[in-house]
């Protein structure tokens, strides 16, 4: 008798390696958010900080993107994976620690604040990066959708758990000490990281070959292909309208909604259901109006509904800003989960570190110039009229997908490409004729 197939989410969660990849993203991503809600509280509440400051510190957790987004792919392409997420995890759970302790005996600055922001934010990239280039290590080609939307489920019921866990912390010990939930968060990721057992040789780079010109071929390959192009280009244009949210968005609810920092925590927990939902429905989308399709539909369909932010007010009025970051959440996940799937796949595995950081260096790039513009607007004409601005910003961000090739497919193409097995390296996996023939965005 024929067992009966598993079905995918069970192969997944039997994956050994991957179950501890995924348990290690949920506690730092629970933690992430805590730190989401208390950050920007320290700066409002215990400094007295203005839009501009607020605006300035949201630019600082993303300048490393600028700094070292491009160079941080070409290094992690001649690096074994897992120590740099850990080794990042180490730098960030120090980081974050400083925080309360400064506060305590009175010295917090915010110097202090924007150089955490910074340090967190590098040790971020070289994370991120290489968390995307170490998961078509673990997982068949086949399992990349369903590998991606598991880690976005992880992050969205993180975003339901920890803004919530973060505003009752702020508002029973106060933001400084609330902070010490990601340091623990980081710390639990160090653990199961150092679990992982992949075999993972540490790739050897061609002979005389300079970094300078490795990062060209990054950027050329990225550029070169007109599919990541173009998601390069709307992810860009999305992330730094999100940046003027994200700036804007806590001294919104502070000094014009009046709201309290518990009732900050439940309004971001009920906007991230919109997140879950999409991390959940990512799979069954794509298989049911297809991967490219899906990419540019969820642009359209959720952009107006950023409208939402400007229009909320006092009291039930809050209730249009939740529903509106809810839906705009829900199509950034869909979106996400369909596009980085693709690119994992299209991508030749000893360019993946390279692609990735590529990917980050345009799309997240826009976040430092989104926030300073964000938080200039609100300090000039006040944070209401800096979301009406944000809103209106993302109208525009689905024109570049509705002007692409994409307009025109169902299933995105999918170019001949080594098969990354479960455990092989990058140099074990790819041919070795493999040459970048041209073919990210938020994440």
């Amino acid at each position: 008798m024929n067992e009966t197939p598993r079905p995918a989410a069970d192969r997944l969660l039997g994956h050994r390696d991957f179950r501890l990849l995924l348990s290690g993203a949920a506690a730092a991503q629970v933690g992430n958010q805590v730190t989401l809600v208390a950050l920007p509280l320290v700066a409002v509440l215990e400094l007295d900080a203005t839009p501009f400051q607020v605006g300035l510190l949201t630019a600082a957790e993303t300048a490393a993107f600028l700094l070292v987004g491009l160079p941080a792919g070409a290094w992690l392409d001649r690096m074994r994976k897992r120590p740099v997420l850990i080794r990042a995890d180490v730098v960030r759970c120090l980081a974050v620690a400083s925080i309360p302790p400064a506060a305590a005996l009175g010295v917090l600055t915010m110097a202090q604040l924007y150089l955490v922001a910074l340090v967190v934010g590098v040790a971020t990239v070289f994370f991120d990066v290489a968390h995307q280039s170490f998961l078509p290590q673990l997982l068949p080609r086949e399992h990349l959708v369903g590998g991606n939307g598991a880690l976005e489920t992880v992050r969205s019921s993180a975003q339901i758990a920890g803004p919530g866990l973060g505003g009752g912390l702020v508002q029973l010990i106060g933001a400084p000490l609330a902070i010490v939930a990601d340091a623990i968060g980081y710390l639990v990721s160090v653990v199961l990281l150092w679990g992982i057992r992949v075999e993972e040789p540490k790739p050897r780079p061609e002979p005389g070959r300079a970094l300078r010109a490795e990062i060209g071929e990054g950027v050329r390959y990225v550029l070169g292909h007109p599919l990541l192009r173009v998601i390069a280009a709307t992810t860009a244009l999305s992330n730094l309208f999100a940046a003027v949210l994200m700036a804007v968005q806590t001294v919104f609810w502070v000094r014009t909604l009046e709201l309290s920092p518990a009732a900050i925590g439940v309004l971001l927990s009920v906007s991230a259901v919109g997140g879950l939902a999409g991390a959940l429905c990512a799979g069954p989308l794509a298989r049911w109006v297809g991967q490219a399709r899906l990419i540019w539909l969820s642009a359209v369909v959720v952009a107006p509904f950023a409208m939402l932010w400007p229009l909320s007010g006092r009291g039930a009025g809050v209730v249009l800003f939740g529903i509106g970051s809810a839906v705009v959440l829900f199509g950034s996940v869909v979106y996400n989960v369909a596009q980085v799937s693709f690119r994992q796949t299209v991508c030749p595995p000893e360019l993946l570190g390279r692609m990735n950081a590529t990917m980050r260096f345009l799309v997240w790039g826009t976040l430092p110039l989104g926030a300073l513009a964000g938080g200039a607007l609100a300090d000039a004409a006040g944070p209401r009229t800096a979301l009406w601005a944000c809103a209106v910003g993302f109208l525009f961000v689905p024109l570049p997908l509705l002007f692409s090739p994409l307009r025109g497919l169902r299933e995105l193409p999918v170019e001949d490409q080594p098969e990354p097995g479960t455990g092989q390296t990058a140099e074990a996996a790819a041919a070795p004729e493999a040459d970048p023939a041209g073919a990210r965005p938020v994440s």
